[in-house]
Parts: C-alpha cells; structure tokens; sequence
C-alpha cells in the first residue's frame, strides 16, 4: 500500500464515491430547491447563491482533511503502543 500511495495509485483525497438511491434522491432534492429559490432571486443574488455549494464543498473537503490526518496520526500512536507491547513478547518475555 505504501509503495501504491508513493507512485500515486492510491490518493486519499480523491476518492471516487458513488451515492446510494436514497442520497440520490437527496440530491435531487437539493438541486430542486436550489432552482426553486435560483428563479426567485435576483440575477446578482442567484449568482451568489449559486456559489454556496462551492463553498459548503470547500469546508467539507478542509473538515475531511483534518480527520484524516487526526484518523491517521491516532492509528499511528495506537501502533507504536501495540509495537511496545508486543516486542517483550516476541522477545519471549512477559507483557507489562
């Protein structure tokens, strides 16, 4: 896996997903009611409007970021206490 994240076969980030029938019908709804309040509006505040989704996707993005990171660095911790643990093992001795 390493050697995968290396060579950039395995990117994290861009991870493809692909919505259930019940998030697509979320997502549906969600584009309804933006076109509902889209003609609503004014020309100038549907286009700022408009640039809400961008925005809501740039917070997701930084927040998924930040839990990966602690994710990973918690998965880490936990193996370097693991690795104490089991290297008096390995080495025939009893644990702690």
């Amino acid at each position: 896996m390493l050697r995968e994240m290396y060579n950039g076969k395995i990117i994290p980030c861009e991870r493809h997903y692909k919505y259930t029938a019940e998030q697509q019908k979320i997502v549906a709804q969600i584009d309804a009611e933006e076109k509902y309040f889209a003609e609503k509006l004014t020309p100038e505040d549907c286009e700022r409007f408009m640039k809400l989704p961008d925005l809501y996707s740039e917070l997701s993005t930084s927040c998924e970021s930040d839990s990966f990171s602690y994710g990973f660095s918690v998965g880490m911790l936990l193996m370097a206490d693991v690795m104490d643990e089991v290297g008096p093992i390995l080495d025939g001795d009893k644990p702690r």
